[in-house]
């Protein structure tokens, strides 16, 4: 396979989805953007836990396939921020969007475990975590990224307590 070089300044060549700069500079942009506009946002935080025994090459590509099929809309963003953590943005959405969205990963991640618990003998789990907000002068988009990884990292499998709405301070 030819490697192209066209995509390899916003993509990871791993898994094909958004890198973190791009994700990034995007994100900012949509920030300002609907604290213009009076828009609220979410960003999702996604943390694949991957057995240690485990060797397959392509398992995040296909992993990342799955949540790319549950983004339906154009304007929703999904890039991979380090080893073990994915980002998805989604704009101009509301409570109901957002677990609509995340409702739609949830179950396409578990139909790729169960598919891959038959074909490999092990199922694959993940954490998720979300933040809602309107942007306001007094909330800044960092907030959003470290409430988003500390609420991934701490591992709530409640699917109530996935989403966490930001408001003013």
């Amino acid at each position: 396979m030819i490697y192209s070089f066209s995509n390899s300044g916003f993509r990871d060549p791993e898994t094909g989805v958004y890198n973190q700069t791009y994700f990034m500079e995007v994100f900012h942009r949509e920030w300002y953007r609907h604290l213009r506009e009076q828009q609220s946002l979410a960003l999702l935080y996604l943390a694949p836990l991957l057995p240690g025994l485990v060797n397959q090459p392509h398992l995040l590509d296909f992993f990342t396939g799955r949540i790319q099929a549950s983004l339906l809309r154009a304007t929703d963003l999904l890039a991979r921020l380090n080893q073990q953590l994915f980002a998805v943005g989604l704009f101009n959405t509301d409570e109901m969007g957002t677990r609509t969205v995340i409702n739609r990963i949830s179950h396409q991640l578990q139909a790729f475990s169960v598919e891959y618990r038959q074909h490999h003998g092990i199922g694959l789990d993940y954490r998720l975590a979300a933040c809602l907000c309107l942007p306001n002068m007094d909330i800044k988009p960092e907030l959003l990224f470290i409430e988003a990884e500390n609420r991934c990292m701490k591992g709530d499998k409640d699917a109530d307590d996935v989403l966490l709405t930001i408001a003013r301070n």
